[in-house]
C-alpha cells in the first residue's frame, strides 16, 4: 500500500512552533483524507487535524483550532502540520494516517487504515 513517514518532531519550549511532515512513499494521497493524531501513554489516540487531499478541505480538533494548520504540498506529495503556540499538553507522539475520502470529516481513528510510525513532540514549560 505504501508507507507513511512522519518527520519534524522534537523538543520545543512552551509558546514555540514546530512543523510536522507526512510523506507517502509508493502511493499518492489522491482519493484519501490525511489526518494527524496524537497519543500519550495510557490514553487513547486523539484526533488533531485532517485534510481532504483532493479538495483541500481541512478540519480540526477544538483543542488546536486557531493554533495549528494542516496543509498539503502537492508537488512533494506531503502533508504538513504547522503547530504554533505550543503548550505542554501538546506533548505526545504524533501520527499521520489516511482513510478513504468517503470518511472525510471523520475524527475516529478506526476509519483510518494506514498509519505512520509516529514522531515525538515534547513541549517544555
Amino acid at each position: 500500500q505504501g508507507e507513511l513517514v512522519e518527520s519534524g518532531g522534537g523538543l520545543v519550549q512552551s509558546g514555540g512552533s514546530l512543523t510536522l511532515s507526512c510523506a507517502a512513499s509508493g502511493r499518492t494521497f489522491m482519493s484519501y483524507i490525511v489526518a494527524w493524531f496524537r497519543q500519550v501513554p495510557g490514553k487513547e489516540r486523539e484526533f488533531v487535524a485532517g485534510l481532504s487531499w483532493s479538495g483541500g478541505r481541512s478540519y480540526y480538533a477544538d483543542s488546536v483550532k486557531g493554533r495549528h494548520t494542516i496543509s498539503r504540498d502537492i508537488a512533494k506529495n506531503t502533508v504538513l502540520l504547522q503547530m504554533n503556540s505550543l503548550k505542554p499538553e501538546d506533548t505526545a507522539v504524533y501520527y499521520c494516517a489516511t482513510a478513504s475520502v468517503i470518511y472525510s470529516g471523520t475524527n475516529d481513528p478506526k476509519y483510518y487504515n494506514r498509519w505512520g510510525q509516529g514522531t515525538q513532540v515534547t513541549v517544555s514549560s
